[in-house]
């Protein structure tokens, strides 16, 4: 079964049995945004660097968030930085719509609840736990010392940056994990994408952090 990166990211970031997210939603959600983008650099639709992105084809590749985004960016033909885009693309509705195509092809499945008794809410344990091994074997891979195809660097570096990497692998190396993520290893063109998502992941964060803060400040 194939898979995004954005939806690998995902299945590693909900528990697999409780089905349930072990970050928060903030860095989350930027993290899959900036998924879509490494994604389009990787299969050379975008290029990436940390003042611009540029789309290079706008050709679709077959799959719907990632087309959607593509689509979006070269219909808006302006010069953007990557964390213009991340902050434009996260959501929790996006989230959700991965959430459910994975639920719709199977891998997981949804459970509809209440919380409080009244507020619905869903949890998205894990029904075909083949996917999420097969990203697990590849990821370890690469962290044990393997030489990383540029997706599974980008999906370290994003859950690096997401820090959600110890969670997800808390056996592994810190210096092999910020090896992978800072990119020095790699052809040029996959170290400047990896650098650019790293610098649009902070600065979508630090924004949102600043915005709930702000929110909660006022409603206080």
């Amino acid at each position: 079964m194939t898979v995004t990166i954005a939806e690998e990211l995902l299945l590693l970031a909900y528990s697999d049995q409780e089905g349930k997210p072990v970050i928060s939603g903030i860095p989350l959600d930027a993290a899959l945004a900036g998924a879509l983008l490494a994604e389009l650099a990787v299969n050379e639709r975008l290029e990436l660097s940390k003042k611009k992105v540029t789309v290079r084809d706008a050709t679709p590749l077959g799959e719907t968030e990632l087309d959607a985004a593509l689509a979006r960016m070269a219909e808006d033909g302006k010069e953007r930085r990557p964390a213009w885009w991340v902050q434009k693309l996260q959501s929790g509705k996006l989230r959700n719509r991965l959430l459910n195509g994975l639920a719709e092809r199977g891998v997981l499945s949804e459970q509809q609840r209440k919380v409080l008794g009244m507020f619905p809410a869903s949890r998205w344990p894990e029904a075909d736990p083949s996917v999420e091994l097969e990203v697990r074997e590849r990821v370890s891979s690469a962290l044990a010392g393997g030489e990383p195809e540029p997706r599974t660097a980008v999906l370290i570096a994003l859950l690096h940056a997401a820090k959600l990497d110890r969670k997800a692998f808390p056996e592994a190396s810190k210096a092999r994990i910020k090896e992978i993520s800072e990119g020095t290893w790699a052809a040029d063109a996959v170290a400047q994408t990896i650098a650019a998502i790293n610098g649009a992941m902070i600065a979508a964060i630090s924004a949102a952090v600043s915005v709930s803060t702000t929110a909660g400040a006022s409603g206080g």
